[in-house]
């Protein structure tokens, strides 16, 4: 098997072995792979994995990431390619970072994205620093996404190749500092390619399954979390429908998320009084409410954002008036959509909808790509503070969005 040097590797102007680039290594097949594609190639190789919390209740768990059999997983990896290697431990840091933080977002009615929390305050922080202790040139992922020059000679951050591993919408909080130093060997592969390479390497993980999305809740059971760390996320309230009928009671507000419909636990005696089934369209937490509705109450027509960080062309100021046209996601796993970007006079931002958007919870993150096909330009994002149901009409359409094909194109 010929194995040909990533793309993303053009960006490294230094001979290999005069380059040296630590691996965040998680212990799985493709932060794997990506050190032995580094060390193949002739780079000076380190391997370091993050110890993020107990290890011990996740020794014998599968799922699992960054602790117990992902850490023995790692250093097997880095022995076999005959890399130093390093353990650190972070578990003090992930948890007031992320594992605190996201049990307050579910205490206050939100859907947290842990991942983004991670890579934004550990893994892109952090670990930064202890790159740079180790000398490196380079910090390289196993992350499914790209980083290349733009036409202006600056780095910039790309969807993947294969859109059904894209993890753009958890990296959307990457700064253009972090850019420079960014390595992502895995945008233009697939994950079964990622595999074959691994059993050209040798490499023992080659078919060891994908970790779980929140990695740090034991037996899948996030409510567990919550009710350790914010325990006033789990007082039972009542739920209510949109039109003021008291329909029943909850456990608490971190058991529900917008858009639920399952596990609501009203019954059919009470449901079937409504024409249509009922979803979960709002979450007070300040009244321990859970509010329903018809599907058609999920109906998002605009949200706005905070803690928003943009890595398109020029700065966030210079969105004209009249707004610029994007392609929106508002979760991983749903397509971007035309919409448009706002900046208001206090510097807030809106992203409205050409199209209604359904089930948009805050707490989730909003993602603006320059287009829809695949390697769109990731041009930011922010966290979702508020979703609107309507647009006030000086930001409404007048005429039908077509998706943008890059920045410079993008203003309408």
């Amino acid at each position: 098997m010929t194995v040909c040097a990533p793309s993303s590797l053009t960006a490294m102007t230094q001979a290999p072995e005069k380059t040296r680039v630590v691996v965040a290594m998680s212990g799985g097949v493709d932060s794997s792979v990506v050190a032995a594609l580094l060390k193949d190639q002739g780079y000076d190789v380190v391997g370091v994995t993050l110890q993020l919390y107990d290890h011990g209740e996740a020794t014998h768990r599968k799922g699992a990431c960054c602790a117990g059999q992902d850490i023995q997983d790692a250093r097997a990896v880095a022995a076999r390619l005959g890399i130093p290697h390093f353990v650190l431990d972070y578990e003090t840091k992930f948890r007031e970072k992320v594992i605190d933080g996201f049990a307050a977002s579910y205490a206050s009615g939100e859907t947290p994205v842990p991942c983004i929390s991670c890579n934004q305050f550990i893994k892109f922080a952090d670990l930064f620093a202890t790159a740079k202790d180790l000398g490196a040139d380079w910090l390289a992922t196993g992350h499914y996404i790209s980083a290349r020059e733009d036409a202006s000679g600056f780095r910039a951050l790309y969807r993947a190749k294969d859109a059904a591993r894209d993890q753009s919408y958890f990296l959307f909080a990457t700064t253009r500092e972090q850019l420079r130093m960014l390595l992502f060997p895995l945008g233009d592969y697939s994950k079964s390619q990622v595999r074959e390479l691994a059993r050209h390497y040798g490499l023992s993980v080659a078919d060891k399954a994908d970790s779980q999305d929140i990695c740090f809740v034991p037996n899948g059971r996030y409510t567990d979390v919550v009710a350790r760390l914010a325990p006033e996320a789990i007082t039972p309230g009542n739920i209510v429908h949109l039109d003021g009928r008291i329909l029943g009671r909850h456990a608490g507000v971190a058991h529900y998320t917008v858009g639920q419909r399952r596990g609501l636990g009203l019954g059919a005696s009470v449901t079937g009084r409504d024409a249509e089934p009922l979803f979960v369209v709002k979450i007070d937490a300040s009244k321990a409410e859970v509010i329903v509705g018809p599907h058609a109450a999920l109906e998002t027509r605009s949200v706005r954002l905070r803690d928003v960080n943009w890595i398109g062309d020029g700065e966030l100021k210079d969105v004209p008036p009249q707004g610029l046209v994007v392609m929106a996601r508002v979760r991983s796993t749903r397509p971007p959509l035309p919409a448009r970007l706002f900046i208001d006079a206090d510097m807030s931002v809106q992203v409205v909808f050409q199209s209604g958007e359904f089930g948009v919870s805050p707490g989730q993150a909003c993602v603006f790509y320059d287009g829809e096909e695949e390697h769109a330009r990731v041009l930011g994002g922010g966290f979702i503070a508020v979703a609107e149901m309507g647009e006030t009409e000086s930001n409404s359409f007048t005429t039908p969005l077509q998706p943008p094909t890059n920045t410079s194109r993008a203003s309408a």
